[in-house]
């Protein structure tokens, strides 16, 4: 019988009631184990770690993943309400972050794999792919005072296959904006109460999602430096033929904003910025209608953000809360970068891929 360490045994107790009793003490030894193994992180490499290598009946660990009756739907839901008690007690807006990640995997029994781009071994200039399984991650931002910064702390994972593997499948292909439609709206249900932000980055700044999810969360993500904004749809007269309209008149583009003098630019000065501390920007902000035909008309207030130096691209920031201010916009989207520093660390550290 393994003795577990206090601190160890109080934070799983919180997972206690998702599993039966006999199977719970197996996903215990097995989580120890995971985190204390170096190397690849197989069930036989967690056993022999934590003092199991003659253990006979190894395959009920095995059956921990593969046969027994536990939901991570459930363990999911959990695990946020652990994380909000221990870092952010009594916050009533919480920030989340959303991405995508690429687990290499290879082998022909290995359901749902695809071949896609790799963003951690890929740039600009270089092209990477890579075979394995695209995960969708949604993290709580939250800042840990001792570490200084804001860590990443997932909660909620989904697989999302390739096109190519629905139609093997004979299923309807879900995109990714379904998955965080989907996300979005599951996490919407459990933090009833709360005012809640996700931040993405270009591939959540689409049309149909944030006008699926405005009325229960604030999307904070990149915005195309082309998009269409319009101003908001004129008050119609009473009894007026046809469709209310949508959308006013046609505003300039960001990009043409960025070359006209006439843009009016607020010097601001950012405490944390990528890993530089204190860093000197420029801000013009406004609030616009995003429509494209056939498609639902947002609301949004959208920030354009400049280095005065010239060092660094410029960036267009839309929120899909009119309210909130610039120097929010861009402070919410600065904490993107930590998920992923996760994804890094997880690998580096958690054995994923192993």
């Amino acid at each position: 019988m393994i003795t577990y360490p206090p601190e160890f045994s109080e934070l799983i107790s919180s997972f206690a009631p998702k599993f039966s009793k006999k199977v719970f003490e197996h996903v215990g030894q097995l989580l120890l184990g995971t985190v204390l193994t170096n190397g690849r992180r197989t069930v036989c490499a967690v056993l022999r770690t934590i003092g199991l290598s003659g253990e006979r009946n190894w395959h009920k660990y095995h059956r921990v993943l593969s046969r027994a009756s536990w939901s991570a739907h459930q363990c999911s839901r959990a695990l946020l309400q652990l994380l909000l008690r221990r870092l952010v007690p009594g916050e009533a807006m919480l920030v989340f972050g959303i991405d995508e990640t690429l687990e290499r995997r290879w082998g022909p029994k290995i359901k749902a794999r695809g071949i896609y781009r790799d963003a951690v071994r890929s740039s600009q200039s270089h092209f990477v792919k890579c075979s394995g399984l695209r995960w969708m991650c949604l993290m709580l931002l939250a800042p840990v005072g001792w570490a200084g910064r804001t860590w990443a702390l997932p909660f909620l994972t989904v697989l999302c296959p390739s096109e190519r593997y629905h139609q093997e499948q004979g299923k309807k292909h879900k995109k990714l904006t379904d998955w965080a439609r989907q996300m979005a709206l599951q996490l919407s249900r459990w933090l009833k109460g709360f005012k809640l932000v996700i931040v993405g980055d270009t591939t959540y700044s689409c049309i149909e999602l944030l006008a699926s999810t405005l009325a229960c969360v604030t999307w904070v993500t990149r915005l195309r430096m082309d998009a269409a904004l319009y101003d908001p749809a004129p008050v119609r007269p009473p009894g007026s033929p046809g469709r209310p309209p949508q959308k006013g008149k046609r505003q300039p583009t960001l990009s043409e904003r960025l070359k006209d003098p006439a843009t009016k630019w607020q010097q601001v000065c950012f405490s944390q910025w990528y890993g530089e501390q204190d860093r000197a920007m420029e801000v013009a902000s406004g609030t616009a209608v995003w429509y494209h035909s056939g498609k639902p008309a947002v609301p949004l207030r959208w920030a354009l953000v400049r280095d005065p130096a010239g060092k660094l691209d410029p960036v267009a920031i839309q929120s899909t809360d009119l309210e909130m201010t610039p120097m929010d916009m861009v402070g919410h989207f600065v904490k993107r970068w930590q998920v992923e520093v996760t994804f890094e660390e997880v690998r580096a550290h958690l054995g994923a891929e192993t």
